[in-house]
């Protein structure tokens, strides 16, 4: 699976996951539960296609359950953030 080697694409899919998330209905803590659970596999399953996902991949890993649930939502909103600058 390809997510993009270019780290604002990434964001920008990312970031228009968490619009369509809002715009469905789901509320903040689903939307940071759904970034959580989307890390976890990401972290387990995808090699980082570039420096930046590399540095999320060690942060994740290196965190315990709370500190990747706020990475998670940070990620989430700093993409969400990005994606609306368009």
């Amino acid at each position: 699976m390809e997510l993009g080697h270019n780290w604002h694409k990434w964001k920008e899919i990312l970031g228009g996951a968490v619009g369509l998330g809002e715009r469905v209905g789901m509320d903040e803590e689903s939307i940071n539960n759904a970034a959580y659970r989307l890390g976890d596999f990401f972290a387990g399953t995808l090699d980082p296609a570039n420096h930046e996902q590399r540095l999320m991949k060690e942060l994740w890993e290196e965190g315990n359950e709370e500190e990747r649930k706020t990475l998670a939502s940070l990620m989430a909103r700093t993409a969400h953030k990005a994606s609306t600058k368009h």
